[in-house]
């Protein structure tokens, strides 16, 4: 069975991310948008970074420009934008595709791994989460209205 270990993604600022850095800690992975009504949660997600981020916990924001084009500008931008705006400094991976022929492979299994309602394995939004548990499997999906300070008794239990 994979898990996330499994997987690599590409930073931001173009280096190589092999996830089994992160053995043994849980993730919250978002696809994030810069210029949608969910953006702020950056601030949310920024907190629990600072929050949990000493205890284990690794948020790992995805860019994606597939809903509404609501993510048009280059990974640089986008870098500058979450820095200047919502001091982000969890890491932020560069722009990929969440759903359709391009669909990254981490969420061709994220989305698999954790259907969302009725089933449905497409991601219909910016700031769609999963929580991952140390043991690299998904623990939960959720919604981009489900606020990051909502997930936090889950991110609790995680990293117990």
């Amino acid at each position: 069975m994979p898990t996330v270990y499994d997987f690599s993604a590409t930073s931001i600022s173009g280096k190589s991310v092999k996830l089994d850095q992160f053995k043994g800690k849980p993730l919250l992975i978002v696809n994030t948008a810069s210029a949608c009504g969910f953006t702020p949660q950056f601030a949310g997600l920024e907190d629990l970074h600072k929050t949990y981020g000493s205890k284990g916990l690794v948020v790992l924001g995805f860019p994606c420009n597939q809903f509404g084009a609501q993510d048009k500008g280059s990974n640089d931008e986008i870098a500058e934008f979450c820095q200047l705006n919502y001091g982000v400094s969890f890491p932020m991976m560069e722009k990929i595709d969440v759903n359709g022929a391009g669909q990254h492979p981490l969420y061709q299994w994220l989305s698999a791994e954790a259907p969302g309602l009725l089933g449905s394995k497409a991601i219909k939004w910016n700031f769609t989460k999963f929580l991952v548990g140390k043991d690299g499997t998904v623990v939960k999906r959720y919604a981009p209205t489900d606020t990051p300070a909502s997930m936090a008794k889950d991110i609790e239990a995680a990293l117990a």
